[in-house]
């Protein structure tokens, strides 16, 4: 095994983990409306081995449907699991930034990702999801998060169902704070095995769409993920692979301002992030290869299934008619 296989594998595994070890237990303050968000009539260790399973299921089903772990994570844990939606919040948001610190590496290695237009955009959505997250948890109430949860992963679903993709998205002409900025790029594509020169459009309003999703992936704990390459490919203009690419790092840099509001009020808890991430990053790894295999709109319906029952589950909490 050579050093980057070496080094890649302790920043998809390892790093992250350790990560959220330290952060958590920094954080998490054991006090008693803590330990009230689990069952107490279960046996801890249970609900770290279903956590790790449901969301080793998660991370296959996620990286192959092409959305991010967050959000299904959040809806299916929040809706299902008997722990406080706050702490499944935190979690949710580590878990994203766990899934976008792994990919960075290999990210980084083949040029797909730019920083360049990562950062401006990045930048924005981190500003608005410090601004959701404190938002979320100072003026809702779980009910209320509930209720624009299963609103929110409705407009997921449409999102998921009407999305398609531009590998090569045309831009005639780069407006001018899009040129200013330098938001544009050079990659070379294996697939067509020439260099690609791109370009973007529509800067000022791009800007204006991260700012909302920023504001919902801290509201929520969601992620992105699934809004940041659309806007970033059919919007924007950037080729599909570079907006994959790059969304990691926006991901990276908007979760990270949601996470340490979270991890500053004690809500990650170990005991629900450690399992979670842990088999989120190995199923993505096994999602991966099986990406290769299987049929995309199976997985593509299997998720927006499942999605649409979560989002009925979290839609009936939050109005009180199903607890």
């Amino acid at each position: 095994m050579s050093l980057f296989r070496y080094r890649t594998t302790i920043y998809t595994f390892i790093l992250p983990l350790f990560l959220i070890i330290i952060v958590s237990n920094a954080f998490a303050q054991g006090n008693d409306n803590q330990i009230n968000s689990l069952n107490p009539s279960s046996d801890w260790w249970m609900w770290i081995i279903v956590l790790f399973i449901i969301s080793f299921i998660l991370g296959i089903i996620a990286v192959a449907a092409g959305v991010g772990g967050g959000v299904l994570f959040v809806p299916i844990v929040g809706s299902f699991f008997p722990f406080h939606i706050d702490f499944v919040r935190g979690a949710g948001l580590i878990l994203a930034l766990a899934g976008a610190l792994s990919a960075g590496p290999p990210l980084l290695k083949n040029g797909l990702a730019n920083l360049r237009l990562a950062l401006p955009f990045g930048l924005v959505a981190s500003v608005f999801s410090f601004l959701g997250a404190n938002f979320g948890l100072e003026m809702l109430s779980p009910p209320d998060i509930q209720k624009i949860l299963g609103f929110i992963i409705l407009l997921v679903i449409v999102v998921m169902i009407v999305r398609k993709k531009d590998d090569l998205p045309e831009v005639k002409k780069q407006d001018t704070l899009g040129s200013f900025l330098g938001l544009s790029g050079i990659y070379h594509d294996l697939f067509l095995d020439k260099t690609i020169h791109w370009q973007i459009h529509r800067t000022l309003s791009g800007l204006i769409l991260f700012a909302f999703i920023g504001f919902i992936a801290g509201m929520l704990g969601l992620g992105a993920g699934w809004a940041n390459v659309p806007v970033l490919n059919l919007w924007l203009g950037v080729p599909f692979r570079v907006s994959v690419a790059s969304s990691k790092f926006i991901l990276s840099i908007t979760d990270t301002s949601a996470a340490w509001v979270y991890a500053n009020k004690g809500l990650i808890l170990p005991i629900i992030a450690v399992p979670s991430i842990a088999g989120i990053v190995i199923g993505t790894k096994i999602g991966v290869k099986l990406l290769l295999k299987l049929k995309p709109q199976l997985l593509k319906w299997t998720v927006i299934i499942v999605l649409l029952f979560a989002s009925l589950r979290a839609l009936l909490k939050g109005f009180h008619i199903w607890n």
